[in-house]
């Protein structure tokens, strides 16, 4: 469904609905909804764990959408290995993995070429603010838009099919990672759009994400939120493909 190219793609097939909802019932009434409106459809923790394996098979029988698995894997090589090998078995389309954890973990990556499912790597939440106390040393802080390339590029040289970064860091890791390297951002907000008690701290509207080279773009509260989630996604679509030909 989505070639190596941004361009070539479908501004539907650019458009991930996170499936951020805590139960199958919920989950599958916005899957029957939006079928054929969203490319993916993203399964995250909350979901996976209440309800396992079911609910990617829920998903499939609903839609042909592809399947985006964000558990955001963080551990030894070997249990990250098997995961990345049983996600594989289930029909992910892509899956997520922590890039913080270094080189041992991330050289999982590699051997998963060709075997159906892309693995993205997670660099910076987008929770997080443009600089964040350091994981070792005194409370230092670190600049996060630094940590995010630096991360980007360690995951690409260690096999990863892209990465998850906020809009603000998008153009840079474009620039230095390229043109076949997937960009995924989070923390969408299209103009139009009122979440309350937001928790994402380096947000875009979808016409930003794009023009900054995002791939594909996840949202979730401003379509799942919105009195018409099927109107709300058709005009984020429309801004991406506005975006999009502008690029071009």
């Amino acid at each position: 469904m989505f070639g190596n190219s941004a361009n070539t793609m479908n501004p539907r097939d650019r458009l991930i609905f996170a499936l951020d909802v805590p139960g199958r019932r919920e989950a599958e009434r916005y899957v029957k909804t939006l079928d054929g409106r969203v490319g993916c459809f993203k399964i995250g923790l909350e979901l996976f764990i209440r309800e396992g394996v079911d609910v990617v098979k829920m998903v499939r029988d609903h839609s042909a959408a592809a399947i985006f698995l964000d558990l955001k894997l963080f551990d030894i090589p070997t249990t990250v290995r098997g995961a990345l090998r049983s996600a594989a078995k289930l029909g992910a389309r892509y899956i997520t993995i922590h890039a913080a954890e270094g080189g041992s973990t991330l050289e999982t990556a590699e051997e998963m070429k060709g075997a159906g499912v892309e693995v993205l790597a997670v660099t910076v939440l987008t929770s997080v603010g443009v600089s964040f106390a350091a994981s070792r040393g005194a409370g230092d802080e670190i600049d996060t838009a630094t940590a995010v390339l630096d991360r980007a590029v360690r995951a690409q040289n260690l096999g990863c099919a892209g990465v998850i970064c906020s809009a603000a860091e998008a153009k840079r890791v474009r620039e230095k990672c390229g043109a076949g390297f997937k960009i995924v951002v989070p923390g969408i907000r299209p103009r139009w759009s009122d979440v309350a008690d937001d928790d994402q701290r380096r947000i875009a509207t979808p016409a930003q994400a794009i023009q900054n080279g995002a791939d594909l773009i996840v949202v979730g509260r401003p379509i799942r939120d919105a009195k018409d989630p099927s109107e709300a996604a058709q005009k984020i679509i429309d801004e991406i493909e506005s975006a999009a030909n502008q690029k071009q």
